[in-house]
């Protein structure tokens, strides 16, 4: 899938973010714990780890919709190394039930978020790559829910979200 696209807009959004919001922060490590986060507001909604809950998974959009909260994320701290030049989603594959694949995503974005370099990026692309084959969300699917999530996130500025 490209990637070109999405690291456009996300870069306009960060711009328009950074006009609205200046702040003296580390927004890097912000937009780390963030991407941890919509990570696990993801597996919260597939409840892919509740056991002890008969209830099932949150309704897809919704999930999709929280999947592509991440991108948002990723796509940022991509851009904040200089990473953007990355025009295809990383091929590879990461086995695992999806529990697991939460765990092992968590564990790669920890990873990168210590090491900054380019191929532990993309190993967290990989990661994130498993979990929608996992989920079956095909990558048309993946972009159009970004851009409309993007959309949503620009009225969120405007009006102080």
């Amino acid at each position: 899938m490209k990637l070109t696209k999405l690291f456009e807009m996300q870069t306009e959004l960060d711009a328009f973010i950074q006009k609205q919001r200046v702040t003296n922060e580390n927004v890097f490590q912000s937009k780390g714990l963030a991407l941890l986060v919509e990570l696990a507001e993801l597996a919260n909604e597939t409840r892919s780890f509740k056991f002890w809950s008969t209830k099932g998974p949150s309704d897809i959009e919704v999930i999709l919709e929280e999947y592509v909260d991440s991108i948002h994320f990723l796509l940022s701290l991509g851009i904040e190394l200089g990473f953007e030049k990355m025009t295809n989603w990383p091929e590879g594959k990461v086995e695992g039930e999806l529990t697991e694949l939460f765990l092992k995503t968590t564990e790669s974005i920890t990873y990168f978020l210590k090491e900054l370099t380019l191929e532990s990026y993309r190993n967290v692309w990989v990661h994130y790559g498993s979990i929608a084959d996992k989920l079956g969300f095909t990558h048309d699917a993946i972009i159009q829910a970004y851009i409309m999530k993007n959309e949503e996130n620009y009225k969120r500025q405007k009006v102080g979200y």
